[in-house]
């Protein structure tokens, strides 16, 4: 089942699109259940905020790269997200863009309860990504992401919320549709097949 918000967004028509993807608690299950549908060959770069001590992000990406035949590790500064790469963040400070094709991490802002932050990596990648942006906030707590994600809408980007049924959490997908901030409400066994279909189309028509 698929609900659309509302289609006042503008539409972009730009090649290389980026899958950015927000998440917190019940978020390494569900990323794990999207990665593992995604083919080896999937044309999009994909990058990842998920809420967890930095401690463990190794473990996760460790984890998260057996599940799929993409490459999944650890954000670097300096990195490029490329296709068949999942980065995700990895140390206690915010993952950003600090241009229109390379990534990098820092302390700002400070006063964010969440370090990484999803809105502060959402609100980066609308200003330096040249291309199209899918947006994408999982299951979780709090409010994390809302803002960033209806950035991301409001200047034409597509983003998709999960549904409340597949959340373990419902906290931050319930932000992010308070605030209009979702193109697309969909449960996770949708969200993957979007996302296949999306980066299709994308590479078809402008490839």
């Amino acid at each position: 089942m698929r609900t659309a918000l509302v289609s006042d967004a503008p539409i972009l028509c730009r090649q290389n699109p980026l899958v950015a993807i927000g998440a917190s608690a019940g978020g390494p299950t569900a990323l794990a259940q999207l990665l593992s549908n995604l083919p080896g060959d999937f044309s999009a770069p994909v990058v990842i905020v998920q809420h967890l001590d930095a401690q463990f992000a190794d473990g996760l990406a460790r984890w998260l790269d057996a599940q799929t035949p993409l490459q999944v590790r650890l954000a670097r500064d300096d990195d490029q997200p490329k296709p068949g790469t999942v980065l995700i963040a990895g140390r206690a400070r915010h993952l950003v863009f600090v241009s229109p094709t390379r990534v990098g991490y820092t302390r700002t802002p400070a006063n964010c309860p969440y370090q990484p932050s999803i809105d502060v990596f959402f609100k980066t990648t609308g200003q330096f990504w040249r291309g199209r942006v899918i947006g994408v906030v999982l299951t979780g707590m709090g409010r994390d992401g809302a803002e960033g994600l209806r950035g991301l809408r409001q200047g034409g980007h597509h983003t998709i919320v999960q549904d409340p049924v597949s959340s373990a959490v419902y906290g931050m997908p319930r932000a992010a549709i308070e605030l209009r901030a979702a193109t697309e409400i969909l449960p996770l066994d949708k969200i993957w097949s979007r996302l296949r279909n999306m980066v299709a189309q994308e590479i078809t028509v402008h490839g």
